[in-house]
């Protein structure tokens, strides 16, 4: 159940941000054992000045086209799954839109399942959990 905000610059063609989200997905899906139809994603086009980032911190150069992926997962993955997740997309990224691997930064973060109310504000209860 992850919920994914991605943060890119302003003027990115509809046609970019559809392939993203479906690379994304796909992604999700095979490589950090998400079900399919579980995407939930923010697209956030920010002005010049609105994303500040250093462009040689950890693994740049890093262009105009930098990008962020905050993804907020249900439970935690391994490092090894991680890790293959990180570079599926950002190999399918590179492959499909162009986008260099130097300008993708993904970060995950995790919660529990009491933490999310997927609809009618009912709390989300793992199956395996037991309902106090």
């Amino acid at each position: 159940m992850p919920l994914t905000r991605i943060t890119l610059h302003q003027g990115k063609p509809q046609h970019f941000l559809n392939t993203l989200s479906r690379l994304l997905q796909q992604t999700l899906e095979s490589h950090f054992a998400v079900p399919a139809c579980d995407c939930f994603q923010i697209f956030e086009q920010l002005a010049p000045g609105q994303l500040v980032y250093d462009t040689h911190y950890l693994g740049g150069p890093r262009s105009a086209d930098f990008m962020l992926l905050q993804i907020t997962a249900g439970r935690p993955r391994s490092a090894l799954t991680k890790r293959d997740f990180y570079l599926q997309l950002v190999s399918q990224l590179e492959l499909q839109l162009a986008v260099r691997p130097q300008d993708v930064m993904i970060v995950i973060s995790t919660t529990q399942p009491e933490d999310w109310s997927f609809a009618n504000g009912q709390q989300f209860i793992s199956p395996a959990a037991p309902r106090a």
